[in-house]
């Protein structure tokens, strides 16, 4: 396969790894993948929920959960890691404050849309980092809104972006109509992205590479997009089936019992449809059943913990622990494919050898040219 280079960011795999939240892509995960090639990305939403001091301390408990976890795969690998964070987090500010302070190699920013620079940090400060500043949109006209917006602005635009299609894990920036039509399908969404980001190239006179994301899974759809002019594709899924996942056993289990039939879009507590597994928990909630509880955590600032049913935070982290009783797993649309737990090292050469069974590709070494 073809490198990814985003600036002098080089990864000798155009394969970043998906930023699963509340525990599914840590250290653990994320220094396989970029020991094997690829960047590798730590997800900080619930990060800290290990924590002892947690619910009583989030924002702490999660910077030093994050501070930690990049430390980790530091030193398990010497490839590129990254961090995702979520706009929509209530700490987002203070995350990407840590991410930079530990100099993270890129820097994925979902959920929302990153307008103003984080709080507490100017401009100046903040392009001081070696960091690649990545946004992720899931149409044209946001990737449009972020960089006119940083171009007019700040005279300057991001690094790369991510282009999220509606087969995708977890929460949807697409509506449920979205979701099922053609014409918001990721084969429709890269080249629109491509000829905004076209119109920034030329105007800073930088090359900006496009990620694809969002139901890519074999390494036929790598090259298929990357025929389309996608730099690179971003996967999240197919990585849950490895030892190295950082969720629990049974976790990985759920993906192996699936079936296509049991991969359903939910209504998350959060406003926005969501795809993940259906199991009781799901069924009980969709027939009315509330689960009580208290919200310690104002983890979120699009949800209303006034009217919502369950806490998307505590049933996420009960099924990254393996406990389904309380909650549920999430993911992407090609789940019901993943039937075997195996070795990131051994994902990677399966994915390289799909992508050679279609057209052999010249290799590239880490160094930027």
């Amino acid at each position: 396969m073809p490198c990814l280079r985003i600036g002098n960011l080089v990864s000798t795999l155009p394969i970043v790894q998906g930023g699963m939240g509340v525990g599914i892509s840590l250290s653990g995960l994320a220094s396989a993948v970029a020991d094997a090639g690829g960047i590798g990305v730590i997800a900080t939403a619930g990060i800290g929920h290990l924590e002892p001091d947690f619910k009583s301390n989030m924002k702490d408990a999660n910077r030093r959960a994050l501070r930690r976890e990049i430390r980790d795969a530091r030193a398990l690998t010497d490839g590129p890691i990254g961090v995702n964070i979520m706009v929509a987090l209530s700490d987002f500010d203070d995350l990407v404050a840590t991410a930079l302070e530990e100099q993270v190699d890129a820097l994925f920013l979902s959920a929302g849309l990153p307008l103003r620079p984080p709080r507490g940090l100017s401009l100046r400060k903040l392009w001081s980092y070696r960091t690649k500043i990545i946004p992720k949109v899931s149409s044209p006209k946001a990737a449009a809104l972020i960089f006119r917006y940083w171009a007019d602005k700040y005279g300057r635009v991001p690094d790369a972006v991510v282009i999220e299609g509606p087969r995708s894990g977890g929460h949807q920036g697409f509506t449920r109509q979205q979701i099922a039509n053609p014409s918001f399908a990721l084969e429709k969404l890269v080249p629109a992205v491509l000829k905004v980001v076209h119109v920034f190239e030329e105007r800073f006179h930088n090359a900006i590479p496009v990620i694809a994301a969002g139901g890519v899974f074999t390494g036929q759809d790598i090259r298929r997009f990357l025929q389309m002019g996608a730099a690179g594709v971003k996967m999240g899924t197919r990585f849950v089936g490895t030892h190295e996942c950082d969720a629990h056993n049974r976790f990985k289990q759920a993906y192996i019992d699936c079936g296509q039939g049991d991969l359903s879009i939910i209504d998350s507590p959060v406003g926005l449809p969501g795809r993940a597994i259906a199991n009781r928990f799901l069924r009980d909630v969709a027939a009315g059943a509330r689960r009580p509880y208290e919200c310690l955590w104002r983890c979120l600032k699009t949800c209303d913990v006034r009217k919502v049913p369950y806490c998307i935070a505590h049933a996420l982290m009960s099924a990254k622990e393996g406990r389904f009783r309380d909650g549920f797993a999430f993911a992407g649309a090609n789940a019901y494919r993943v039937n075997e737990i195996i070795s990131v090292q051994e994902l990677v050469g399966r994915l390289e050898a799909e992508y050679a069974r279609v057209r052999s590709s010249p290799s590239c070494s880490r160094t930027a040219a």
